[in-house]
C-alpha cells in the first residue's frame, strides 16, 4: 500500500519514529540500530515502509534503506519469524552482517536478537541460505567507494574460494576473509595470507 513515506520527522521513540505527511502523521517501528542514523526532529526524512495487516490492526514498519527493506522482508518469510521477530534481528545486525551471518551459518549472531532463540536463529539461517550468496554479501557490503567496492569483492571472493579448495569450510572461509581489511596494494595472495593468519580466531 505504501512504497515509503516522506515527511517532516515529528519525533523519535526507542522504537517508533512519527513522520508528518500531508497532515498525518504515521507512526513507523523501525530497528533499534537505526536511531543513530536519524537526522534531527524537525528535518526532513524518508522511510521505505511496509504494512503489517491484522484483523484489528494495521502497523507500518519503515527503514532508511530499500535494501533494509528487502531483507526484512526476507525475513518474514521464515515460518516463526513475524515482523517483531524480523524488526529485532534487524536492530541486532544490519542488513550487511546479517547476509554475512546467514550464509556463514553463524547462528550465535543471529540468536544474540531479543526474543530470538538458537533454533529459530537455525530456521532463518536454513530457509534463507540458499536465496543469497556472496555476491550479495560482498557486493553489498559498503565500501569507500564504488570501485574499491566492486575489487574488494572480487578479491574477497576469489580469496574464499581459494581458502575452500585448501579444505577449509565455507564457513570458516568467509569469516576469515571478513577479518581482514582490504587496502588498495592487496592482491589475491595478499588476501590470503592475511586470512589464514585469522584462521587460528576461528
Amino acid at each position: 500500500m505504501y512504497a515509503y513515506i516522506k515527511g517532516e520527522l515529528a519525533e523519535i521513540n526507542t522504537d517508533h519514529i512519527i513522520i508528518e505527511s500531508g497532515g498525518i502523521g504515521y507512526r513507523i517501528f523501525i530497528p533499534g540500530q537505526a536511531i543513530e542514523y536519524l537526522p534531527a526532529a524537525g528535518e526532513v526524512l524518508k522511510v521505505y515502509t511496509y504494512l503489517h495487516l491484522r484483523e484489528d490492526l494495521m502497523i507500518l514498519y519503515g527503514f532508511l534503506t530499500r535494501d533494509d527493506l528487502e531483507i526484512f522482508k526476507q525475513l518474514i518469510t521464515v515460518s516463526g519469524i513475524g515482523p517483531k521477530g524480523g524488526l529485532s534481528i534487524l536492530s541486532a545486525l544490519n542488513a550487511d552482517d546479517l547476509r554475512f551471518a546467514i550464509l556463514s551459518g553463524d547462528a550465535k549472531a543471529i540468536s544474540k536478537a531479543p526474543g530470538i532463540g538458537a533454533k529459530t536463529a537455525q530456521r532463518v539461517i536454513l530457509e534463507l541460505k540458499d536465496k543469497m550468496s556472496l555476491e550479495d554479501a560482498f557486493e553489498k557490503k559498503k565500501e569507500h567507494t564504488a570501485a574499491s567496492s566492486s575489487a574488494g569483492s572480487q578479491l574477497k571472493n576469489d580469496a574464499v574460494l581459494a581458502l575452500t579448495a585448501l579444505g577449509y569450510s565455507s564457513a570458516e572461509s568467509l569469516k576469515a576473509v571478513s577479518l581482514v581489511e582490504i587496502t588498495e596494494t592487496m592482491d589475491v595472495e595478499d588476501l590470503l595470507k592475511a586470512a589464514l593468519r585469522h584462521m587460528s580466531q576461528i
